[in-house]
């Protein structure tokens, strides 16, 4: 089964020209949008079901977005970097993510990846680092965020967090889930993540 998600693509492009940030801006423009579409089978996963409350919870920039993932939950095929033997069975039950583009994506890019990452609530994924530089722009507020050896800190939907090359990170999610745009770009754009830390570290 094949559909065409051109659709998926504008939207996500759509969304990330409304944030006003110079990193996005630059990201974006590097950007060739002219891709060809790769043919991929859905791959529906868990932690899909977390997506009716995002639609409720992200902010009108993100809302046709966020409903076009929701009304198409099925026919995409999401990813998993992780195992059940990596992180436990409840992360990978609130755990998945979707490349729109990339090398491995909806769309073909060998240059930058670029998708959607889904968290449930009450979820930590670990300290962890990967060679690629990282933008992330959470599209629902709430889930805490930390980076090297800071402590976390609460972030908002549509604020920028970059992760250059290599800086080990970690989120944990409150009462809500976690919808957060993502680009990849710098560095081996299938690597899996190194995870440098446990989920109960604090």
């Amino acid at each position: 089964m094949t559909t065409n998600f051109d659709e998926l693509l504008e939207r996500f492009h759509a969304t990330l020209a409304t944030f006003d940030d110079a990193l996005v801006r630059d990201a974006v423009a590097q950007i060739a949008w002219a891709m060809p579409a790769r043919r991929l089978e859905p791959r529906p996963l868990a932690c899909l079901r977390q997506l009716d409350r995002i639609v409720e919870l992200a902010p009108a920039n993100a809302q046709p977005l966020a409903r076009l993932l929701a009304q198409r939950r099925g026919e995409l095929h999401w990813g998993q970097t992780y195992s059940e033997a990596d992180l436990g069975k409840t992360f990978i039950d609130n755990y998945g993510w979707l490349e729109v583009f990339g090398t491995r994506g909806h769309f073909v890019n060998d240059e930058v990846a670029a998708g959607l990452l889904i968290l449930g609530p009450d979820i930590v994924y670990p300290d962890h680092h990967h060679v690629a530089e990282e933008i992330y722009i959470p599209l629902t507020g709430g889930t805490q965020w930390r980076m090297g050896e800071g402590d976390f800190r609460r972030r908002e939907a549509g604020e920028v967090i970059h992760h250059a090359s290599d800086v080990s990170h970690a989120m944990r999610t409150g009462k809500e889930p976690l919808l957060a745009l993502y680009i990849w770009r710098g560095g081996p754009l299938t690597a899996k993540s190194t995870i440098s830390g446990s989920q109960g570290r604090n």
